[in-house]
Formats: structure tokens, sequence, C-alpha cells
């Protein structure tokens, strides 16, 4: 896990270095402030010896000095170093599940994947931080202060050897108790985040159905169980003070009873004690401020855990060390295509799929909903890769070609269009971001969207809302059709990307796509025998394998479950 983690220092490891060393220099000054304290009692104040007192008055102004620049310029690279480290995580992760398959996206869930680059990646800034400053300043702080309290004496110092292994233990304890308790934290927020982006998007229907107390009620459980476990963890953590505050005060009683002790007897000056009791002073405290350090490293060890699980994971899409950087044509096969999402023989979404598609022909693929329609096509493109068989284009398995050059050559406009904020010209130039007016022009009209745009105040610089709500559906749907043209593929594949479209609407855009792209192979997914009457090829799938092929006329004559089809949705269009 820190192996990973510690790639994303780069350019900040001497920030972190330097703050590091500044804090461990600005703790040797302080722990040298009680040792020269005890000297100026014993040596200049008890005999009034003012040269003495002079003397190392100004070696402890100067010391002090150097500490407090140490301290002013380990709190600024500290800073600078966590800030910095978690912009490096953050755009690593991002970056990575960029390169991520729907595989593992599926695997993660998007939830997920917003809490690691949100909650996960600041604690870790603020675990960073802490490490940099606390973790070096505690021990440094012990190991100084133990140090010169043998030296200032031996004997008494070794109530803080018997004092240090009794907390650690406790410590170790608590946080080994809390550590399963953040987990269940955090996949709990995982949980919250669903619910939160499925009511955001989805508040429409929410509100059409009067569900809010169901969903109120959701989001409430889940709230709780965060609460449950997060205050579990904290009152198992919150024992830390107390365990502290003992261990301190029987420090202390234990310095003053035997410190006493051996002043009484001669054997140690009061400066000495003076000096033993700041030296167990700054032993606790920075103990405690380990104990704070722990609370926060506990925290944000679950985070880093999640953060490198993520960063570990490997694409289960890749590419080849030479692979083909051009598609020459629209000719699909699938050989023996097999699939299933749990990479388990059972339940497969496609099985033994065989299929020969000719450039540029019109093709409809039709059937039920769980058929594996959109499955099907998603492999052309690598969204998801076969289990067995292949899937060949322009005569290479899709599986040779470079990612870039095959998804350009592939558009895939889906039933649930989705826009970014922005004008309207700027998501139309996410197909070509270097087209001109004119192939927008022509783009546009193709998709049968140009009348909508031009009724519009701002045409092309209309702003649409995010995901583009702004828009009806069947507008979202023409627009997204209208931006995958203009990435002139050798493939269309339209996954019921007009559903929201009226027929006639339909109609006049599959003809203007047979005249002005023709070819482009042209792949219309649909459950409306309308939709695809027309194609070149249909393809009927039932249950994951193909049932029949042909023209609309020949599947009626040849093809029971078609014809079924056709009788049922003629009988529900006379109603």
């Amino acid at each position: 896990m820190l192996k990973v983690l510690a790639k994303s220092i780069r350019e900040f490891k001497l920030p972190s270095v330097l703050a590091s060393l500044m804090v461990v220099l600005e703790t040797a000054c302080e722990t040298m402030i009680p040792f020269l304290m005890a000297k100026i009692i014993d040596q200049g104040f008890t005999p009034r010896n003012l040269a003495v007192i002079y003397q190392i008055g100004g070696i402890l102004l100067v010391i002090a000095v150097i500490s407090l620049a140490c301290g002013a310029g380990a709190s600024r690279l500290s800073s600078i170093a966590a800030v910095g480290v978690a912009h490096n995580v953050r755009h690593d992760l991002y970056a990575h599940i960029q390169r991520f398959s729907f595989t593992n996206i599926d695997r993660f869930s998007d939830a997920s994947l917003v809490t690691r680059l949100t909650t996960d990646i600041t604690n870790l800034q603020n675990a960073y931080q802490q490490l940099i400053r606390g973790a070096f300043r505690a021990p440094s702080m012990i190991i100084f202060s133990i140090i010169l309290a043998f030296t200032v004496n031996a004997q008494m110092a070794v109530i803080f050897v018997i004092a240090l292994p009794i907390l650690g233990s406790g410590l170790w304890l608590i946080i080994r108790k809390v550590h399963p308790l953040f987990r269940k934290v955090f996949r709990a927020y995982d949980h919250l985040n669903e619910i939160l982006s499925e009511n955001i998007h989805g508040i429409k229907v929410v509100k059409s159905y009067v569900r809010q107390p169901r969903e109120i009620q959701k989001f409430t459980a889940v709230s709780q169980e965060i609460y449950h476990n997060y205050s579990w963890a904290q009152r198992l953590m919150a024992l830390n003070q107390p365990l502290m505050q003992l261990i301190s005060n029987l420090t202390l009683l234990a310095l003053f009873w035997f410190g006493g002790r051996m002043i009484v007897n001669g054997a140690m000056e009061t400066g000495q004690l003076v000096s033993l009791t700041a030296y167990g002073m700054s032993i606790l405290m920075s103990l405690m401020m380990l104990s704070g350090i722990f609370n926060q490293l506990t925290i944000a060890q679950t985070s880093a855990e999640r953060l490198s699980e993520t960063l570990v994971e490997e694409p289960t899409i890749v590419e080849k060390e030479h692979p083909l950087t051009e598609v020459q044509n629209g000719q699909i096969d699938f050989e023996n295509v097999s699939f299933n999402y749990a990479d388990s023989s059972e339940n497969e979404q496609l099985y033994q799929v065989n299929l020969h598609i000719q450039s540029g022909q019109l093709v409809g693929i039709l059937g039920n909903t769980g058929a594996g329609k959109s499955t099907l096509v998603e492999m052309i493109p690598r969204l998801y890769d076969v289990t067995a068989g292949r899937v060949v284009l322009a005569g290479h398995d899709v599986k040779e070609y470079q990612l870039k050059a095959l998804r350009d050559s592939v558009a895939l406009v889906l039933q649930d269009s989705l826009l970014f904020s922005g004008t309207i010209r700027e998501n139309l130039l996410w197909g070509n971001p270097s087209a001109t007016d004119e192939q927008l022009h022509w783009a546009v009209q193709q998709a049968q969207i140009a009348d909508f745009i031009e009724k519009l105040p701002d045409k092309y610089e209309t702003m649409l809302g995010q995901t583009g709500t702004s828009i009806s559906g069947g507008q979202r749907q023409r627009l997204s059709i209208a931006r995958s043209l203009l990435k002139t593929p050798k493939v269309l594949i339209m996954d019921d990307s007009t559903s929201a479209v009226d027929t006639n609407t339909e109609k006049r855009l599959q003809q203007a796509l047979r005249q002005e792209m023709p070819v482009t192979t042209k792949i219309v997914i649909s459950q409306r025998i309308s939709a695809v009457a027309d194609a070149d090829l249909i393809v009927v799938l039932e249950d994951g394998k193909v049932v029949g092929t042909g023209t609309h006329d020949q599947l009626l004559q040849t093809n029971q479950h078609y014809r079924q089809i056709a009788d049922a949705q003629e009988r529900s269009a006379r109603k």
C-alpha cells in the first residue's frame, strides 16, 4: 500500500524531506532548553553567578530563535507537501480510472469511486501532513528527551522507560479494535453516495411516484449505520485521553516522590528535578500527540487501502504491444461469441453468437429486454471483451486494434443519451473537436435536429444543463446522434437511441443515414419492429442466442418468434 501511494509523492519529495528535517531540528532545540535550564538553575541562580546566567541565557535565546524558524518552515513545507501529494493522488487515480473497462467499474461501483476521489483523498491529505509534522516530532521528542533525561539522572530516567511500553500497549489495543469499524464506515459511505446519486438523477421519478418517504427512510438507515459505527469507533478512540492522563499523572507522581527524596538526600539538584519534570511532560505530551496521530492514521489507513486497491487494479481491457492504428471498413463478424459478466459459465448473457455483417449495411437487432442486444454491440468497441470466441472488424480481431483507433471508428449512441453541461456546440464537438460549422450543420440536419437548434435564441451557443436536462429526451437523443455522426465512423450503433423520437422523424433519420453514409455500417437496436423493418438484415435475439436472421419479409415467413412479436405490436398499435 505504502509503495503504491509513495509513487504519487514525486516532485514533493524535497518539501517532505525538508519539513521532516526541520521538525527534527526544532525538536532537538526544544529538548535542549530544559537541559540548559537545569544548568542555569544549579550553576547560575543557586550560586548567584550572573556570568553563567547571561552565558546560558544567550544560548537559550539563540536556540529558541532556531526552533521558531524551523517550526514555521516545517509548517509551511508540510502544508505544501500534503496538498501536493493529495493533488497527485487525485490526478493518478482519476487518470487510472479512465483506463478502466466497464468490468473494472462494475467491480467498484460509481458511488465507491466518487468516495475514493473525494473523502478518501481528503483523509490521506490530512494524515500526510500529520505524518510529516507529528509522526517525526513526537518520536524525536521522546528519543531526545529520554537521552537527555539519562544524561541528567539515569536512575530517574528509568521511570520513563517503564511508562512508555504500558502506554504503547494500550494504544495498540485500541487501534486494533477501531480499524475494522472504519472499514465499515467507508463501505457505508459508498452506499450513501449511491443513494444520493440515484435520488438526484431520478428526482422526477421519485416525486412522480411519491416515494420521498421511502427514499428518506433508505437514506436515514444508511446514515444511522455510519453514525453507529463512527460513534462506536470514536468512543473507543476516546479511551486514549484518560489512558494518557492516568500514565501522565502516575509518571509525575513517581518523579516528584523519588526526585524529592533524592534532593533531600543530596543525590540530585533542584534544577535536575525541574529538567526531568520538563522531559517527563515532553514525553507524555509527545505520546498524547502520537495518540492523536494514531487516531488520524487509523482513519487514513482505511482510505489509503481503498486508494491503493484502486490504483493497483489492472484494466481488464488492454492493447497489444504493436496494435493496428486504422480500421479499413465496417465489416463485422461474430464468431462463436459468448459472454458473461461474472467469469462463470452459468447465466451467460450471450451464447455462441455467429453473425456476418457487411460493410455499409443497415442492420436491425430485435429482442425483448434482457435478450443481450446491448451486450452484443458493446463487444465491437471493446467496452467489454468476449468470454469466448472473437469479434472481427474489417478482417481483424478487435483486440488487435489500438483502443483509440477502434473507438474512433465505432460510434455508439445509447438510449439514455448523456450530454454535458456546456453549449450545444461544445457537446457536438465531442464527436470531432476540429469540426467546421459546415460539418456541424450537416450532422444536425442528418440527425433531424437542425430546426430545433435554429429556433433557439442562441442557437449553437445555447447552454445545456448538467446531463442535458434542460431539453427533452428526444432532443437529447438526436443531439447525441449528431455528435456521433461527426466522428464519421466506420460503424454507427444506435442502441434504442430513437425511443423518444416519433415514428416519422425516425424514418427520416434512417433514410438520411442510408443516403449520406452509404459506406458506414449502421446498427439499430430496438424492441419495435417499425424501427428495424427497413433494415438490410434483422437479427432476432432471445436469451443471448440468435434465433433468426433475415429481412423483415423473410422473418415473417420463416421465424415464429419474430412473427409473434410483429403480431403483438400490430394489435397494440390498432388499440
